[in-house]
């Protein structure tokens, strides 16, 4: 019983951490992305100290050489000269120096081969970077779009088709109420006295209500007195 106990326990534990992941995959794998670029920025700082330590080695594998060859030009004058215990000394630090420069040119084998390993690692890793970034934003781009589904089709909320019926609605309660308007200001014009005056001196029928420019030009003519 216990034991059953036990595995369902564990078996709930891992449906809710599973459920918890779920729920939180995006800024988890925002997340995951965040570490694997440090990772691989690391991995860059790593791979430049091997590349700068490689370089160093250069310098004195060409130093050594250098030095050796400095070594058996005095050695063989000395030799020359017949002081074979000098040259013997100069023969023992070449015999060092040689084994410094092959211990060298190993280390720089293996520089050159690890370098050449870290450098395909870090491309093929940044490769794989870029396309997990591209994922993620299209990962957030689909979870709003979802979110806006939700929240247009969400139950207690206005749909689109609900807020498009209301606002055509609302236009043509506006347009009736700009014709009635319209409708009221001609039948308020048709009853008043004032009005219907109006209509009838624009149609001729009486004296005009208005002096025109012509009746203010000829007045202002008959002013005028000839001079003397």
């Amino acid at each position: 019983m216990f034991k059953l106990i036990s595995i369902l326990l564990r078996g709930r534990a891992h449906d809710a951490e599973q459920a918890f992941a779920d729920r939180n995959a995006v800024p988890l794998l925002a997340q995951q992305i965040r570490d694997a670029a440090q990772s691989i920025q690391s991995a860059r700082r790593s791979v430049a100290v091997a590349i700068a330590q490689n370089e160093q080695e250069r310098v004195q594998h060409t130093a050594i050489v250098t030095r050796i060859d400095d070594l058996e030009n005095r050695a063989s004058a000395a030799l020359a000269k017949g002081n074979e215990g000098l040259a013997r000394e100069a023969a023992e630090a070449i015999a060092y120096l040689e084994a410094e420069r092959d211990a060298s040119e190993k280390a720089q084998g293996q520089f050159t081969s690890s370098i050449d390993k870290l450098k395909a690692i870090v491309r093929a890793s940044e490769a794989r970077l870029q396309e997990l970034q591209r994922g993620e934003r299209l990962a957030r781009a689909t979870q709003e779009a979802q979110k806006l589904d939700v929240v247009v089709a969400g139950p207690g909320l206005a749909t689109l088709d609900d807020a498009e019926e209301t606002l055509a609605r609302l236009r043509l309660r506006q347009s009736q109420n700009e014709l009635t308007a319209a409708a009221l200001k001609d039948m308020e014009g048709a009853i008043r006295p004032a009005g219907i005056i109006e209509k009838l001196a624009n149609a001729g029928c009486g004296a005009p209500l208005r002096s025109s420019a012509d009746d203010v030009l000829a007045r202002l003519k008959s002013r005028i007195t000839p001079a003397a």
